[in-house]
């Protein structure tokens, strides 16, 4: 039995999940991840509820906490898109070492795989302090 519709809004979890999960896929590839390192930004989901959202690059209904960690890890693509002057240069960069405060010589990638949904959050708004934000 699939998902209704909100009456309201028509808002479809399931509809919301699958390109959720398309999308963060998606930007896993452009950045290179490991399958380690998708799951650690996801939230760290079990092996096997990971790699059927993998598998399939769809779910049910993500959870909150998911949807927030794709929705900042986007936005960090975004902002990075902005900032750069070429695709490449901002799906490189969040690999390269980074002298600000925030990173302490590490890269934001780094930084990110302390698996806090606060490190996605802390690195989204370096970025969106450095467009003017």
């Amino acid at each position: 039995m699939s998902a209704l519709p909100h009456p309201q809004t028509g808002f479809d979890p399931e509809r919301l999940s699958s390109a959720a999960l398309q999308a963060f896929f998606n930007l896993s590839a452009r950045w290179g991840l490991t399958a380690a390192q998708e799951r650690i930004l996801l939230g760290n989901p079990p092996e096997s509820t990971f790699f059927k959202w993998k598998a399939e690059k769809t779910a049910r209904r993500l959870g909150r906490d998911v949807l927030d960690r794709i929705s900042y890890l986007l936005g960090i693509a975004k902002a990075l898109n902005i900032l750069l002057p070429s695709p490449r240069a901002a799906d490189e960069w969040v690999k390269k070492p980074n002298t600000a405060p925030l990173f302490h010589g590490q890269s934001a990638l780094e930084r990110m795989l302390g698996g806090s949904l606060i490190d996605l959050a802390d690195v989204r708004r370096y970025l969106d302090a450095q467009r003017g934000l």
